[in-house]
């Protein structure tokens, strides 16, 4: 090849890169308002820690979630799925560059010579062996002109950052899921110690009522009532250790462990911590993994519009071979055997039976799909985050009745017995004082472990400690605020 052919085809090689169209991603406006702050309730502005569990104080708390972020098996299949979108996108991102391979070849053949009759020799037959050596270097090209092999690329790419927001999100739902195992089995602990504190009472005061059943001082009835306040007290004891033992095999599997039932937890539930740092509504589309998955959806699916539209204008192709041959491996290095070939291709498509115009409408249905999708994301998000915050303090003021409601029933119980026992009051009044302060104290501790999961599911809402600011949404994507018109 002469030095102007090759300077021809570098020429191409720089120049076709420079006219090939950019992806513009087209500019999208949502029609879900967001609101300058939460209205559920006040918020403290910053950002949540990444380890958001730590503020509960609680030392067992961070060794599961710490167990269950290193052991569990979802997580680990997650992972494996962005690595296989990585190599995709590598794939897809492969075709921008020039393909290159070399050959080397290296061939004996003999080959027979029919027709050619030889004076002395007519009865045979005239043949010859050779060998061949070949050396070749072939290049093959296509400009992307219209951005094809682009958009494809970026909606690989797109499909890898959503992956790892959903790789994020599966954490952040695990360490929720694990703490409200811990909290839940902490709690069925507490309500098994409840049921066993009442079953004692129950039974105490069964035998003082016997005893003066057999003094003849009370009736058989008191003494049957309070029988069988004993053996429901007892039923209720046997369904909360059935409780307990659910709870920690549950949180066992969560952890990646053997479920054995065998899993120590704390003494007591811990307070909720003071107030999260909620921060702007508007903040939440770079902290929820689930909504940073749905605006990597959407770009991928406009720049599938991008490829299928560039898939109707026609495509520039250069293939190049050099090389050379000889009958000599020795010779394969020797510039007099140098031999080439340059072609240009172009390719318009005419008639395909419209299935390249199809594949433009389906994907521009697909991106209208994935539109709707992620303001449907973003507004199921706004309301998880409102309803988290209303419900912070209206658990707050149900915990503050209870705990005066458990206080006073405990108080009225002790007194009934008090009276039953002076002769004041009869076995009715007491054993109802019993189970409303029963209930009283099961409720409290139910409450307090709801307080803490309406905590969780706040932190979820928000997104944790998920932080991906390279990932944040494009200004193309724009939010309706204060009941003004979206802009565009």
């Amino acid at each position: 090849m002469t030095r102007l052919g090759l300077a021809a085809i570098a020429a191409a090689l720089i120049a076709l890169p420079a006219c090939t169209r950019k992806f513009e991603p087209p500019a999208r406006a949502l029609t879900v308002e967001a609101p300058r702050n939460w209205s559920a309730s006040e918020a403290s502005p910053g950002v949540m820690q990444e380890d958001w569990w730590a503020a509960f104080g609680d030392r067992g708390l961070d060794q599961a979630i710490s167990e269950a972020m290193t052991r569990n098996h979802d997580l680990r299949a997650a992972a494996s799925r962005i690595e296989a979108a990585q190599s995709e996108a590598r794939i897809a991102g492969a075709a921008l560059q020039p393909n290159v391979d070399v050959s080397v070849s290296r061939g004996r053949q003999r080959q027979n010579f029919v027709g050619l009759p030889i004076p002395g020799r007519e009865d045979s037959v005239l043949s010859t062996t050779y060998t061949t050596a070949g050396l070749g270097l072939n290049l093959s090209w296509e400009a992307d002109v219209w951005g094809r092999i682009k958009s494809n690329q970026i909606a690989a790419v797109a499909n890898v950052e959503g992956r790892q927001a959903d790789l994020a999100g599966a954490r952040l739902s695990l360490q929720g899921q694990t703490a409200k195992a811990w909290f839940g089995a902490i709690e069925a602990q507490k309500q098994l110690a409840v049921a066993r504190d009442t079953l004692e009472s129950y039974q105490v005061s069964a035998e003082r009522v016997r005893a003066r059943f057999e003094r003849g001082l009370r009736p058989s009835l008191d003494l049957r009532l309070a029988l069988t306040e004993v053996s429901a007290a007892e039923a209720l004891l046997e369904q909360r250790r059935l409780q307990l033992d659910a709870a920690i095999r549950q949180l066992e599997v969560m952890l990646g462990r053997y479920p054995s039932g065998g899993y120590a937890l704390a003494e007591d539930l811990p307070g909720v911590p003071s107030a999260v740092p909620a921060g702007l509504p508007a903040e939440l589309v770079h902290r929820r993994p689930d909504l940073v998955a749905a605006e990597r959806g959407l770009l991928a699916a406009d720049a599938r519009i991008e490829q299928a539209k560039a898939e109707l204008r026609p495509r520039f192709r250069l293939t190049s071979g050099t090389g050379t041959a000889s009958n000599q491996l020795k010779d394969l290095l020797n510039n007099d055997l140098f031999v080439w070939n340059f072609l240009g291709n172009f390719v318009q498509p005419l008639f395909n039976g419209g299935r390249l115009k199809a594949e433009v409408a389906r994907n521009e249905a697909q991106a209208r799909e994935a539109a709707a999708l992620y303001e449907s994301a973003l507004l199921r998000a706004y309301g998880e985050v409102e309803t988290a915050l209303a419900a912070e303090n209206l658990l707050a003021e149900r915990e503050r009745a209870l705990e005066a409601a458990t206080a006073q029933s405990l108080a009225a119980r002790d007194l009934a017995e008090q009276r039953y026992q002076a002769g004041l009051a009869d076995i009715i009044t007491v054993l109802s004082s019993q189970r409303a302060a029963l209930d009283a104290e099961s409720q409290l501790i139910a409450v307090r472990r709801m307080r803490l999961e309406n905590r969780i599911d706040l932190h979820l809402a928000l997104g944790g400690g998920f932080e991906m600011r390279s990932f944040a949404t494009p200004a193309r994507i724009t939010q309706a605020a204060d009941g003004k018109e979206p802009a565009t």
